[in-house]
């Protein structure tokens, strides 16, 4: 059985939800941890359970049919993933990739659909954090194709740290290639580029932010513009998971 007291859980949706719709989602979750580099869906997929991620990091992912990438957007504790529970034939038409491990609350998407078909806040958050995706996602097409490959670097790199809150962030030349959409060498001259200005240490497997005001300076708009998307959903809130469901 749960335990619940007036805390929060980190999931800004979940926590955003009044008492009694909280209860009723809590009655059917139960704690999951998402591995790095875990696939959690493909494109494809039919959505059978949604997550809600209490911190790390996540992606949505486009594949191209040659096997070229790019993030769409990304997403921590602010999101829900597997949004095809709200589509009427529930496929997911991109990859959702597990960029930092996190534990979150995983639920069928049956109990979610009849919740949600409900109305009340659980709606409101959802349909406003679909908002918040396609703007996301429109902001980031703008960045790929208008902005340099360094003010890309900066943004994406600037809304990692967000997520993660860590100023070391563990990632691979190929993740960033892979997500910015662009070859490994053009990651290793914007990086070198960014590191010689004194805003990052750049190192195999490893990004250090040095000055993040200077980071922020240096993206384009498109990072501001995402992190106010971002910031309006609530900060807090009033229900906490005090233990595991048991099996």
């Amino acid at each position: 059985m749960f335990a619940v007291s007036r805390q929060a859980i980190g999931n800004r949706i979940l926590d955003a939800l009044p008492q009694a719709e909280f209860g009723r989602i809590l009655e059917h979750v139960t704690n999951v941890h998402l591995e790095k580099d875990q696939v959690v869906y493909a494109a494809g997929d039919r959505v059978r359970y949604a997550y809600f991620p209490i911190q790390g990091l996540l992606s949505l992912i486009s594949t191209t049919e040659t096997g070229s990438t790019l993030e769409l957007a990304m997403f921590g504790n602010e999101a829900m993933v597997g949004l095809g529970v709200i589509n009427k034939d529930g496929i997911i038409p991109y990859d959702v990739t597990v960029r930092f491990a996190t534990d979150a609350l995983k639920i069928k998407v049956e109990v979610l659909q009849e919740q949600f078909n409900k109305g009340g806040r659980l709606q409101e958050l959802m349909l406003g954090y679909i908002s918040m995706l396609i703007a996301q996602i429109s902001q980031s097409s703008i960045c790929h194709r208008f902005h340099t490959i360094e003010e890309a670097l900066s943004r994406w790199l600037l809304a990692v740290q967000d997520r993660v809150k860590s100023d070391t962030l563990n990632l691979t030349q190929e993740t960033i290639s892979n997500a910015l959409g662009v070859p490994r060498t053009g990651v290793t001259t914007a990086a070198g580029s960014l590191q010689r200005e004194g805003l990052i240490r750049y190192s195999r497997g490893k990004i250090s932010i040095l000055d993040r005001p200077g980071l922020e300076a240096h993206s384009c708009e498109c990072y501001r513009a995402i992190r106010d998307e971002v910031q309006w959903f609530p900060q807090s809130s009033a229900i906490t998971l005090m233990q595991h469901h048991k099996p």
